[in-house]
């Protein structure tokens, strides 16, 4: 949905703010519309290791190139997003894949936001993206996201796996501060 709310066109450059599974992700989508300049970023260097393995050019935000066509933002942060408002260009777009829940974000706006006239948009996995809702269904949605997620290279995005058994401790794990994983597989039982 994100991608599909960004409307990137073929030789946008792309950055995408926060390297984990949700922005890595999105890189790894942007990256195969032609022509596209997709920069992975992230504070955590280490995240340039699956960056790398998804073949998206990774950078820290003090390195990350201005002057983006769509700016994607999947940190969760508030400092993610406002380096999202500081590397668009102007007149580009600006998709939140966050979720804050009902934390308080604080922006930046009397810097480029007006200057630049520059689009925030929300995306969420809810609906259908506006632009495929008329002929897109949740199953026909869902059927072509599991078939991306088939794709070998997406597993450098997993980087822990347990038993289904197991779930109850490995939540309390997963779920703890701290935690630097990206995406945790669950090993559910064979029928």
């Amino acid at each position: 949905n994100g991608v599909w709310d960004a409307a990137i066109r073929p030789g946008d450059r792309v950055v995408v703010i926060g390297a984990g599974t949700v922005g890595s992700l999105a890189a790894w989508l942007a990256r195969r519309i032609i022509g596209c300049e997709v920069t992975l970023v992230d504070i955590d260097e280490t995240r340039a290791t699956v960056a790398t393995a998804l073949d998206v050019p990774f950078a820290t935000p003090t390195h990350v190139r201005a002057e983006a066509d769509v700016v994607l933002h999947a940190s969760g942060s508030g400092a993610g997003l406002a380096l999202a408002l500081r590397v668009a260009g102007t007149e580009a777009t600006i998709v939140e894949l966050s979720w804050y829940g009902d934390a308080a974000v604080s922006l930046p706006l009397g810097e480029d936001f007006h200057a630049k006239r520059l689009c925030l948009r929300s995306s969420q996995v809810g609906m259908v993206a506006t632009a495929q809702r008329a002929r897109w269904t949740y199953r026909r949605r869902m059927a072509l996201a599991l078939s991306l997620l088939a794709n070998p290279a997406l597993d450098a995005l997993i980087g822990s796996e347990s038993a289904f058994d197991d779930l109850p401790e490995t939540m309390a794990r997963v779920c703890a501060p701290g935690h630097g994983g990206t995406c945790h597989r669950i090993r559910y039982p064979e029928r």
